[in-house]
């Protein structure tokens, strides 16, 4: 069913399809000599952002705020709606968007400094809104969990999203927060079969890891949610009561669903992945999304890219609530609250300053 030749071992992504910002686009000589790597080493390159908070007045998602201390995301996977974001930097959205990662070194200090503004209204910040925040290389470099010491240290109610069982280690800091009600994780699950994740997802936490850490999360305290994002028709909707089912029995206490999203240049990428590994299904899972997006392959509205139209869409959306009820999992999530904010005083900020850490990244390669 795959095709060897075609993908690449590791990678969603099999190409770098160009950038739409540009007008050049450098293609690779099909007779290259076999000596020049197919498969690119992931790079690291210093994001000198100023800020580290960014907003968004979308009605699709359940916060304003939003910190991603990695633009980029090593995990690899196929169908990740923000590989577009990747052009903004002069990237493609296919291997550069999971080879080329840009690190903020600055983000804990950044997020500080930002918190301690007179201006700063204290509100949920979810860390991730866009690109995974435990992605392989936050073993090394741990801004995840320097960002998360600051949150700690304000007691600014956060919400993390990520697919990587990376995030137990964490478990102190999301303990802390959770016992003034602000902190709550969510752990993206998209399939349950092995196979279809190691070529969907090829660099994320296997799925049974996923079902563990919210195990661990949940007996620690820490209230946890499951997402199964994105649903895919014809390919993993069949799914949702069996990911409900077992994130429950690991203590899930709330779920979301996100269909597949395609902007940008991420159709056509996403219909080359479903010819390597999926050629027979091809055609049915496409037809499916079009029939959901009013027949396109994406609809950007407000209010309909997040869960399609169409009898399809409802179908969907009746199998995740009563997969949901079936499985004892609330409607709504437990709610975070800013009760607690604090700006602390100097002598706390200088001692948190004293341990902060400089990472080494550079532009190396792993």
């Amino acid at each position: 069913m795959e095709s060897e030749q075609d993908s690449i071992r590791g990678r969603g992504a099999s190409s770098n399809p160009a950038n739409r910002f540009e007008l050049i686009h450098y293609e690779r000589d099909e007779m290259v000599e076999e000596t020049e790597s197919p498969s690119p080493a992931t790079r690291f390159y210093r994001d000198h952002s100023r800020s580290v908070l960014s907003y968004n007045d979308s009605p699709d998602v359940g916060f304003e705020v939003g910190i991603n201390p990695y633009r980029g995301c090593e995990h690899g996977c196929v169908y990740c709606f923000a590989r577009p974001t990747h052009e903004y930097l002069g990237f493609s959205a296919g291997l550069d968007f999971e080879t080329k990662i840009m690190v903020k070194e600055d983000a804990p200090a950044l997020l500080r400094k930002e918190l301690s503004a007179t201006k700063w209204q204290p509100k949920v910040v979810a860390l991730s809104g866009v690109t995974d925040p435990y992605q392989p290389i936050e073993r090394r470099l741990g801004l995840t969990r320097r960002c998360l010491e600051v949150f700690a240290e304000f007691r600014n109610p956060v919400g993390v999203v990520t697919k990587n069982h990376l995030i137990c280690r964490d478990t102190d800091l999301l303990v802390e927060l959770a016992q003034h009600r602000a902190a709550a994780a969510f752990l993206s699950i998209t399939t349950l079969d092995a196979e279809l994740a190691r070529r969907m997802e090829p660099r994320a936490t296997h799925p049974a890891s996923r079902l563990a850490a919210i195990e661990e999360l949940t007996r620690a305290g820490v209230p946890v949610g499951v997402l199964v994002a994105p649903v895919i028709p014809g390919l993993n909707d069949y799914e949702i009561p069996a990911i409900l089912e077992a994130a429950a029995k690991a203590g899930a206490r709330s779920a979301g669903y996100v269909l597949l999203r395609l902007p940008h240049g991420l159709g056509p990428l996403f219909e080359q992945w479903l010819q390597q590994h999926y050629p027979d299904r091809c055609e049915k899972v496409l037809s499916r999304l079009r029939e959901m997006r009013g027949g396109a392959m994406y609809d950007a509205r407000f209010g309909s890219r997040m869960r399609g139209e169409g009898a399809m869409a409802e179908q969907i959306a009746s199998l995740f609530a009563l997969a949901r009820r079936r499985a004892g999992i609330p409607e709504r999530s437990p709610a975070l609250s800013t009760a607690s904010f604090r700006r602390p005083n100097g002598t706390q900020r200088l001692l948190f300053d004293m341990v902060q850490e400089q990472p080494n990244t550079g532009s190396a390669s792993t």
